[in-house]
């Protein structure tokens, strides 16, 4: 009987990240991918990072300083796209060196706006994490990918 509960459990979930809080929505994909299921997050370029919008650029352009000593080819090697910042993200929410966290790693798609196979799908929206605040408070991922070096996409709408 708890096999056939756990089946029942493990679904498709995708999770529209525009004027989500990343950190929070990041939080609840984990615990999603944790519980067995598949998640996808779109619109990644619209999630939201809270706080003053310089220091958040100004923390991001100092992470990109950090490199090897020896070879900068040897890494680390730092995200400049939305979709790869919020998968980054979700990975340090993840135990990754274990069996679990990297299953539930395989599980996780995360693209910028948002694919014509999932036009049709219903989405969900995390409402712990939307935004509460003016809109000053935050600086969506996108604007941040844009200052420290992403070039953007073009979208035909």
């Amino acid at each position: 009987m708890a096999k056939q509960e756990l089946k029942s459990q493990k679904k498709l979930v995708v999770v529209d990240a525009t004027n989500c809080i990343v950190g929070r929505m990041c939080s609840q994909v984990s615990k999603l991918l944790l519980k067995g299921n598949w998640v996808t997050v779109v619109n990644a370029e619209k999630a939201m990072l809270s706080g003053n919008r310089y220091m958040i650029v100004n923390l991001y352009k100092e992470q990109l300083e950090i490199n090897s000593v020896t070879n900068p080819i040897h890494g680390p090697f730092h995200p400049r796209r939305p979709d790869t910042m919020i998968t980054k993200i979700v990975r340090g929410m993840l135990p990754k060196r274990k069996a679990s966290g990297i299953e539930a790693f395989k599980r996780l798609r995360v693209y910028i706006s948002t694919p014509e196979d999932l036009k049709n799908t219903k989405m969900e929206s995390l409402n712990y994490s939307k935004v509460t605040k003016q809109s000053s408070q935050y600086i969506t991922v996108g604007d941040v990918a844009k200052q420290i070096g992403w070039k953007g996409i073009e979208v035909n709408e």
